[in-house]
């Protein structure tokens, strides 16, 4: 169990992993799904109550907080996209996450928003 006194679980994927360019114009999301999801690479942060609220107010509009489930079967909160920010995106969920998608070469244009959809 999360204790919040501890530090706020919050699964990151795309931009906000370490090691990537944080990129105004590219905004790669996961969407929860009822069934058929597949796994998406995410990273795990531990993050203070008060720095959870600095992170969600500087993420772009259609992105949000939702809750994500880990391989383990541990439960998390994690960034998420709206479906309106997904609509128009890019499907690159075979990738299995945005580092995979990168690495692959199909780096968007700047303005191509990118999605990546599964249950996490």
């Amino acid at each position: 169990m999360n204790n919040p006194a501890d530090g706020v679980l919050l699964a990151v994927n795309g931009t906000l992993m370490r090691g990537l360019e944080l990129n105004n114009d590219r905004h790669p999301a996961m969407l929860r799904v009822k069934s058929g999801g597949v796994a998406i690479a995410v990273e795990v942060w531990s993050v203070p109550a008060a720095g959870l609220a600095s992170i969600l107010l500087a993420e772009p509009a259609g992105l949000c907080i939702g809750k994500v489930t880990l391989a383990d079967g541990q439960e998390v909160l994690g960034v998420l996209g709206e479906p309106i920010l997904c609509e128009e995106g890019k499907e690159i969920t075979r990738h299995g996450g945005w580092r995979a998608y990168i690495y692959a070469g199909e780096t968007p244009s700047s303005s191509d928003p990118s999605a990546a959809s599964g249950s996490e």
